[in-house]
């Protein structure tokens, strides 16, 4: 009877795990499912405004401005833009799906049904991520399809290309967490974008080489992360950059892997979803 009781006993961590396991896979693709459903159901708003953003952008920057600046770094000045306008697309689409996805689900309390549930807080944090990816390399393949309507690109390195792109979305989608987390209201989670996101995307390389800046103004340029980001993902299309695409990667990851671990402990501490 003991042995039997014994047995049991040493099997029940196996037959858990098992268990475990395909309970946080299916808690985690039902997360990426959601958010993939809400970008696909509401694509007007998620897809359609950041290709029209986009075609302005290259109607009166590169067709009517560009002819008249030249050429810039080497390539004609809508080809120089291109890669920033891209990446700016994808950051900012990476970082608003999470914030209004996450916050929403704060708003309307189901959050809590994620909280309650045996799924860990860093997988949580995973399916929201992977969301935020999914959105910007949704906008990011239309952007880029809009693009070679203007000009024709070549890629140097398609490996820096879809990695840089991948790092910059994870970093801005746990950045659209971190502000959902703290959020109050919805003025607070559209605060950031506006005044934070927006100037630093404009002012990190998207439209011009820091090289024509004095001297002043590239050293401040050089604190801007998003610089880092367009000039990694630039290197990877025409093989320019004003910075070293070493740094940029050092920076990437490093942004990556401090805003997830900072994500995951927040959830763990309830900071913004159990006050």
């Amino acid at each position: 009877m003991d042995n039997a009781v014994q047995n049991q006993t040493s099997l029940a961590p196996s037959v858990k795990e098992p268990v475990l396991l395909k309970t946080n896979i299916v808690g985690f693709n039902t997360i990426v499912i959601r958010e993939f459903s809400r970008i696909i159901r509401i694509w007007g708003q998620t897809i359609v405004p950041p290709a029209i953003t986009a075609t302005l952008y290259f109607i009166i920057f590169g067709s009517l401005i560009g002819t008249r600046i030249g050429d810039m770094g080497g390539y004609t000045y809508i080809q120089y833009i291109a890669p920033g306008l891209i990446m700016m697309s994808v950051i900012t689409n990476s970082y608003g799906n999470v914030v209004s996805s996450f916050f929403g689900a704060k708003f309307g309390k189901h959050i809590e049904e994620l909280l309650v549930s045996p799924l860990p807080g860093w997988l949580i944090v995973a399916g929201y991520m992977v969301g935020g990816i999914v959105r910007g390399m949704i906008v990011g393949g239309v952007v880029t399809a809009i693009t070679l309507i203007f000009t024709h690109m070549k890629i140097h390195s398609i490996g820096v290309v879809i990695s840089a792109v991948l790092l910059s979305s994870i970093v801005f989608a746990l950045a659209g967490m971190i502000n959902a987390v703290f959020a109050k209201n919805f003025d607070q989670i559209s605060f950031i974008p506006t005044f934070v996101l927006t100037p630093l995307t404009y002012l990190g390389g998207v439209f011009y080489t820091i090289k024509l800046l004095p001297d002043w103004a590239q050293n401040i340029s050089h604190a801007n992360p998003i610089l880092y980001m367009v000039n990694a993902f630039r290197y990877g299309f025409l093989g320019v950059s004003d910075v070293n695409v070493g740094l940029a990667y050092t920076i990437m990851i490093g942004a990556a892997a401090v805003l997830y671990i900072s994500c995951v402990w927040l959830l763990h501490r309830g900071v913004g979803t159990r006050e």
